[in-house]
């Protein structure tokens, strides 16, 4: 019997997931990346391997709005960027991956919040 790290789990999950799911140039990937402390999103294009958009609660327009938030109210904010930088970017409809994770938590946050700022999932 192996053991299986956390870490492990969700990159098989992802792996499962990715096998069925992948983005085009009109409907990109919505991918979620959540770490410890932060929480990331890209809009990819699988077709041509490229990133279309980004946002993070690291990204320096959403710096003066983070303080004092806890991290769900952080990814609702990081969701609103991507969207409104995939809206600025042509893009309305999106695949979610949700990077093996459950939906709970800054991952929902994250995409209801896209959702409320015109993204199509």
């Amino acid at each position: 019997m192996s053991v299986t790290t956390p870490r492990e789990a969700r990159y098989r999950r992802h792996r499962r997931v990715r096998a069925r799911l992948s983005g085009t140039t009109g409907r990109p990937r919505l991918c979620v990346f959540r770490s410890l402390g932060h929480v990331y999103a890209q809009l990819i294009d699988d077709e041509r391997g490229h990133t279309m958009a980004t946002a993070s609660t690291l990204d320096a327009t959403l710096k003066n709005e983070l303080e004092g938030k806890n991290k769900t109210e952080q990814a609702k904010l990081v969701g609103g960027l991507i969207a409104r930088r995939g809206l600025e970017a042509g893009i309305k409809q999106v695949v979610f991956d949700r990077g093996g994770y459950v939906y709970h938590g800054r991952v929902k946050a994250l995409a209801e919040a896209a959702r409320e700022a015109g993204l199509v999932f």
